[in-house]
Order: structure tokens, then sequence, then C-alpha cells
């Protein structure tokens, strides 16, 4: 092989590899940074996966309809190195959830805050860090 050639390979390997990296953890091209809502309301679905776990919750609207919303939170492991589990959340508990809205999925959030307030689960959003306080079993 030309010995010219490979530096140009391997300078094009590390663009396409800081490319993906980037997409993945890129939330300002997924959700609006600038702005932050609060939703309440009811647990519809937790799916604990990997790489970004997601709870899904129906929330009424001012005409009164339900609009079912999807809440993205940080990644699985170090939520569940924060003590969460797919038991976590349940269809039905009551949340109150404060986040960026998404750009171009409607009815998407990022989680920044999520509150139960049945029991008194916290979780929040710390710069790159989650923070969770989980009552004793309910």
């Amino acid at each position: 092989m030309n010995k010219g050639i490979l530096p140009w390979i391997f300078a094009l390997m590390i663009m396409v590899s800081s490319i993906r990296v980037r997409a993945h953890h890129s939330l300002s091209g997924s959700y609006d940074m600038s702005r932050e809502i609060t939703l309440n309301g009811a647990v519809t679905a937790f799916q604990f996966v990997n790489p970004h776990p997601f709870v899904s919750f129906a929330v009424e609207s001012q005409k009164g309809t339900k609009e079912q919303w999807r809440g993205e939170l940080d990644n699985r492991s170090e939520l569940v190195a924060a003590g969460m589990t797919e038991g976590t959340f349940k269809p039905g508990d009551r949340v109150v959830i404060v986040g960026n809205p998404g750009h171009d999925k409607a009815q998407t959030v990022y989680v920044r805050k999520l509150d139960r307030p049945a029991d008194g689960l916290k979780y929040e959003q710390v710069g790159t860090t989650p923070s969770i306080q989980i009552p004793s079993k309910r």
C-alpha cells in the first residue's frame, strides 16, 4: 500500500469516529437547552434500557385531552450506580418533570428534575451526574 495514503485513511477514521461520539452525546442536537418546561402527569411505562432509559407519561392538556410524553433520563449505568432499578417507576405513579423540550419530536423532554410527590422520590441531573433520593420501600 502507498505510504502517502495511510495518513489520510487514519485521519478519515478519526474524523468519522469523533462525529459519531459527538452526535451521541449532543443533547443540544435533540433538545432545546435554552428552555425548560414543567409537566405533571402519570407514568404509563418505564423503559430501563441502554444507553438511556425513558419514562413515558400521560399529561392532561389545557383542553382536557391526554397527551403522551416521553422523557429521556441520564445513562443507565450511572442511574444503576445511584440506586435506580427497572421497578423504580410503575404505571400510575404521579410525577412532576422539569426538563428541556425536544426540537423535532413533539412531546419529548430531556429530564432535568423528576419528583414523585407520593413518596418523596427526587431525581435531578446535576451537570453530567444524576442525583437520586429514593425513599425506602413503598
